[in-house]
């Protein structure tokens, strides 16, 4: 089963490095889980890919908009509040500024389990998501 990373763009430094990626997908083999990313340039592709989310047998996702999380806010008819309404598996929202964190969502609508804030250190933010989500599936 899966743990998808669905993740936005970041400018310069910000971005998760392939060496972080890495690290994410040994600690997920290793309890028996595979590691999907899907980085995305475009909301419309964001919103996509998380759509999609039932075709990949996902069983859990991280969520990160990065510099989309202004657009998602601007442009409410991309879908992407109706797309998390509709996902099957649970969801965190990780991000690497407070500025790009969601609206707070109603629980009974696609709310995330938990949504990770780590300003300036996004490598945490994931590390500390998927710690949450493997503990979560383990249970």
């Amino acid at each position: 089963m899966t743990i998808l990373i669905v993740q936005g763009p970041h400018a310069g430094q910000r971005s998760l490095g392939e060496d972080w990626v890495s690290a994410l997908a040994q600690r997920a083999r290793a309890a028996g889980r595979t590691l999907a990313i899907h980085r995305c340039s475009q909301l419309r592709e964001f919103v996509g890919s998380i759509r999609s989310a039932r075709a990949v047998d996902t069983e859990f996702m991280l969520i990160d908009p990065g510099e989309l999380a202004e657009a998602a806010r601007e442009h409410p008819e991309e879908g992407l509040v109706d797309a998390l309404a509709q996902l099957d598996s649970p969801y965190i929202d990780v991000h690497d500024d407070c500025a790009t964190a969601f609206e707070p969502v109603d629980p009974q609508h696609g709310a995330p389990i938990a949504t990770i804030v780590s300003n300036g250190d996004l490598a945490t933010g994931y590390r500390i998501a998927l710690g949450i989500a493997l503990r979560s599936l383990a249970a």
